[in-house]
């Protein structure tokens, strides 16, 4: 087993990492229960296929599930009252540790709901999905999606604990590994050179399913991103801005696709971090071959890495209008996350956006 602890001081939990966790939930799960019950959060179609293994892993500890449909339009205000009521018609209290049993979407909300239910209570991610396990389960971040934007309306509130089971992901299908892949070199090309070389050699077994690839990827995003949430938890000091490469863009690009199947999550974050480098590189800021370099390893990884592959070239003032409402925009500037280099991200409040919309004209 592999354990990683986000340290923050009272608040610092464990991230345990290992095939079969969920066939021991019983070990770390049953102790939170309150008369034998245990409140999941779940949607739909993680439920019907992993929803009576956890069940058999909980030994005799009942599991009260409550469902959302699966996909992002249940990240919504609705979404949320339907959680927060069912929660509080199963007598939830606050001493409480409510479930996250899925990919982003669910943890997302159960992470909100937990933050506002009775002024807040505990919750437990157990995610079932690769993105949802490298990114979305760790450090804390909650919200939904309104209409001005993606993730306007949330709160930091941490897990108490993180159960990493990577043996559940062989219930998604390939393109959603290859999203959940993208967020994994994320974390690589922010500060991790050498771990970004090992993924040019390793990548194929991880997105593959080879049990010793796929488990040393996620641990390593998962402790990369564990040591920026420590320094940065709220995104004070501008550290934690750092795990935002290629969101900019990529909120972006979700927004004009609709937030839809179109262009799931980690693809916009594959693509946006193409962007990001190619942008970097006509500004002198990174080498050309960095850029060719990343873009590379993402296209053989099978994601976008063109926005002619979308058709959503020569857009660039509609991508500049949805960087307006971008959540980490402060005193009229957005954020960038750029880069000098593999491995060597930095955050840039100086770009212009008409810059960037006059970049992504340009560019194929």
């Amino acid at each position: 087993m592999e354990t990683i602890t986000v340290a923050l001081g009272e608040r610092s939990y464990d991230i345990l990492i290992e095939h079969g966790l969920l066939d021991r939930a019983a070990d770390y799960l049953a102790p939170l229960a309150r008369d034998g019950h245990l409140l999941v959060v779940s949607d739909e179609k993680v439920w019907a296929a992993l929803g009576s293994r956890l069940q058999a892993g909980l030994r005799g500890v009942e599991a009260v599930p409550i469902l959302v449909p699966a996909g992002e339009a249940s990240k919504s205000w609705a979404g949320l009252q339907s959680v927060v009521d069912r929660l509080l018609e199963q007598g939830v209290e606050r001493r409480d540790k409510i479930v996250g049993f899925g990919g982003g979407v669910v943890g997302d909300l159960a992470g909100f709901a937990a933050a506002i239910v009775n002024r807040g209570c505990g919750f437990v991610q157990v995610p079932t999905s690769l993105l949802a396990q490298v990114d979305s389960s760790v450090g804390g971040k909650t919200a939904i999606n309104v209409a001005a934007g993606k993730n306007l309306v949330g709160a930091f509130h941490q897990p108490s604990l993180v159960l990493i089971d990577p043996s559940v992901l062989h219930t998604l299908n390939p393109r959603e590994v290859r999203a959940g892949y993208a967020e994994i070199v994320k974390y690589a090309l922010i500060e991790d050179a050498d771990f970004f070389a090992w993924l040019e050699d390793n990548g194929a077994k991880v997105l593959a399913g080879d049990a010793a690839a796929r488990t040393r990827a996620i641990a390593a995003a998962v402790a990369g991103k564990a040591r920026i949430v420590a320094e940065d938890e709220c995104e004070t000091s501008g550290r934690r801005a750092l795990l935002n490469l290629g969101h900019t863009f990529g909120h972006a690009l979700e927004a004009e696709t609709g937030y839809s199947d179109r262009l799931l999550h980690g693809e916009a974050v594959a693509l946006g971090c193409v962007l990001a480098f190619a942008f970097s590189a006509e500004r002198g800021l990174c080498s050309a071959t960095d850029a060719v370099r990343a873009r590379a390893h993402f296209q053989s990884a099978g994601l976008p890495t063109a926005l002619g592959e979308l058709g959503l070239e020569g857009r660039g003032e509609r991508f500049a209008a949805h960087m307006e409402h971008d959540k980490k925009r402060a005193e009229g500037r957005t954020a960038f996350i750029l880069a000098r280099g593999i491995g060597e991200a930095f955050v840039d409040t100086s770009v212009d956006l008409a810059d960037v919309a006059g970049f992504l004209d340009r560019v194929q």
